[in-house]
């Protein structure tokens, strides 16, 4: 997958659907992250850019967060941090958000659900994206 960059920010993850830009980037929070209790956490800011001719609404969203064990957490509900938003032809939005996993790795993808001219729906993809601990040690033989 290639990166995007948009506004001097890198987003690694970058997928267009239905004309639709979702883009994503992931942070190691280690301040938050207790590995003696089995407990890593990543935030993730993402970028939605709408590249159709029409306003688009998020409705709800769906997220299936998956660790290295195979285990899956299914995520369902409204919109995103408690908003819906309205995007405009050419405009984007964006939020940050959190998971906590409990492995050191991982990964997450998904999908919104979105309106457009009144009640026409349209399924957008989010990329897959990784959520792993940085390297703390390097060993090298």
């Amino acid at each position: 997958m290639k990166q995007y960059i948009k506004n001097n920010i890198q987003y690694p993850y970058s997928l267009i659907t239905h004309g639709i830009r979702i883009s994503v980037k992931t942070n190691f929070l280690e301040d938050q992250s207790d590995e003696d209790r089995n407990l890593w956490v990543w935030s993730y800011h993402i970028l939605i850019e709408n590249n159709r001719p029409e306003t688009v609404q998020l409705i709800d969203r769906y997220w299936k967060i998956t660790d290295e064990t195979g285990h899956i957490n299914e995520v369902k509900g409204a919109g995103v941090i408690g908003q819906q938003p309205i995007i405009n032809p050419k405009n984007s939005f964006q939020y940050s958000s959190g998971t906590p996993l409990s492995r050191p790795s991982g990964f997450m993808d998904g999908a919104y659900n979105m309106i457009y001219e009144g009640n026409k729906s349209l399924k957008v993809i989010i990329p897959t994206f990784s959520l792993d601990k940085p390297l703390t040690k390097i060993i090298l033989n």
